[in-house]
């Protein structure tokens, strides 16, 4: 076996994996990224659409990786800020991500991971100091004080590769948590759902519809979405005893496909694209940081489908680890308590992060999915109640959206001058007036001229501080609190 020695090792390919290797490349950091999907090797996709709802905050997240990435996203993807909630055959009502909002990018667009993943991989390879392996499977890990060391496998054979640091984007039957004697502890709910791509030409509107109790597939509930390329994703839930095997197979999937079709009035072929079955589960690792080896993504926490919060949470890690690797390999080759303090912040919020995702999805699916009498009988009242009533439409759960997450917890936020700590995730670089200082992406941006609010901006968008009288000794001192002390 051969040792070779490099930064920062990326295990998985995925949207995690990749948004992590590019975003430490353009911060000047030395990345391998290795993934074992043979499909992947031969230069054909990945099986399945799987995720396909990507939020507008994840978008902003690409769009800062360059090459016209967001872009080339949304170019391809299927825009939606709109979505409906119907009960049997009647709208109880209807909503709208953006309204009253101006954004450049839509709430969500709708887009095959596959083709996610395509256009990651192509600005990765644009990149010099990213070395992908594909089709290199990793057997396991061990550790010390100064670097991770990765047993590997391929077809020309076994190696050996070590770095200063190993991120896990390998998904959520992780080989490098396994490996490690980690494991995710949580939630599985007792319910099953197929997933039906299905290629049609359709005028539903570019919206997403969910159904209670829809008369095509009583007593469960349906989800309706668009998908580039006439690809429909529909959602049925099938119950907990619905054999898996079974269900799966075209010939009892179509007929379902085809009482959809038929109460929706609509004549038109189809073609059974994709199939998948899933459970429910809701669970996360104890932590995400173990020493030399870091977890993101599904690698590190589990969320029910409804929502879209798995791959859009994974981005997120991704965009809060890579400026705090960058920093820490930046300024030193040795560990320093504040270097370890400084990536130990990437699990306290991104374990925040992972707890309210947690939340959000568990109640979606007990909504989605009642277990007793006495939670159906609440679920059809606040479902009439609805159709009427403004206030009940917030009790109303077909899956909370994904959206940016609060850094409440943060160890790096200085508070303001009331003593508060602030939310942050509503603000955007791109909406300030007046900037002052950019250094190590860090800004300092002050809104509203002379009179108005003065932010100190963290690389990832969050605001680590903000005064109305800033002093140079205090926006220093915020700085350097918010860099955990590294520079």
């Amino acid at each position: 076996m051969q040792t070779h020695p490099v930064i920062v090792i990326v295990v998985g390919a995925g949207p995690t994996g990749l948004t992590l290797a590019i975003d430490l490349a353009q911060r000047g950091v030395q990345v391998v990224l290795i993934d074992g999907d043979a499909r992947r090797a031969k230069g054909l996709p990945s099986a399945g659409s799987k995720a396909i709802c990507f939020a507008k905050r994840t978008l902003e997240v690409w769009d800062k990786l360059g090459g016209g990435l967001g872009q080339r996203m949304v170019d391809k993807g299927v825009p939606w800020n709109v979505g409906r909630v119907f009960l049997q055959d009647d709208e109880v009502y209807s909503f709208n991500l953006q309204a009253g909002q101006s954004s450049e990018r839509p709430a969500f667009i709708n887009l095959q991971q596959y083709y996610a993943e395509e256009y990651l991989m192509d600005r990765a390879k644009e990149l010099s100091l990213i070395e992908i392996k594909l089709g290199h499977t990793v057997k396991s890990i061990k550790q010390d004080t100064l670097q991770a060391t990765l047993a590997v496998t391929c077809t020309s054979g076994d190696y050996e590769i070590s770095s200063r640091y190993v991120v896990a984007c390998d998904g959520s039957r992780s080989t490098i948590r396994q490996s490690m004697g980690l494991e995710s502890q949580g939630r599985i709910f007792q319910d099953r759902f197929l997933i039906a791509d299905v290629r049609m030409t359709a005028d539903f509107p570019t919206e997403r519809w969910f159904w209670f109790d829809p008369p095509f597939h009583p007593n469960q509930s349906v989800l309706l979405h668009r998908q580039p390329d006439n690809v429909w994703r529909i959602d049925f839930q099938l119950g907990w005893d619905a054999d898996p095997e079974e269900e799966k197979k075209p010939e009892n999937i179509k007929p379902r496909v085809q009482a959809f079709l038929d109460k929706a009035s609509m004549q038109t072929d189809f073609e059974l694209v994709w199939a998948s079955i899933y459970t429910f589960s809701c669970e996360r690792m104890e932590k995400f940081v173990h020493n030399r080896v870091i977890f993101a993504g599904d690698a590190a926490h589990r969320v029910s489908p409804f929502g879209a919060r798995g791959a859009n949470s994974g981005v997120q890690d991704a965009e809060n680890l890579a400026w705090k690797l960058a920093l820490i390999l930046k300024n030193g080759t040795a560990p320093s308590q504040a270097a370890h303090g400084l990536l130990a912040s990437y699990g306290i919020e991104r374990e925040y992060a992972a707890d309210d995702n947690i939340k959000q999805s568990t109640r979606s699916t007990d909504f989605i999915t009642p277990k007793s009498e006495i939670s159906h009988v609440f679920r059809r009242a606040v479902l009439d109640l609805a159709r009427a009533h403004p206030f009940a439409r917030a009790l109303v759960n077909s899956g909370r959206l994904s959206t940016a997450t609060h850094l409440r917890v943060s160890p790096l936020h200085t508070q303001d001058e009331a003593g508060d700590v602030f939310a942050d995730d509503a603000f955007r670089v791109g909406s300030v007036v007046a900037g002052a200082l950019e250094e190590d992406g860090f800004s300092v941006r002050q809104i509203g001229g002379n009179e108005g609010v003065t932010y100190l901006i963290r690389p990832d968008g969050h605001i680590a501080a903000r005064w109305r009288n800033p002093t140079t000794a205090l926006v220093q001192a915020a700085r350097n609190k918010a860099c955990g002390g590294v520079l």
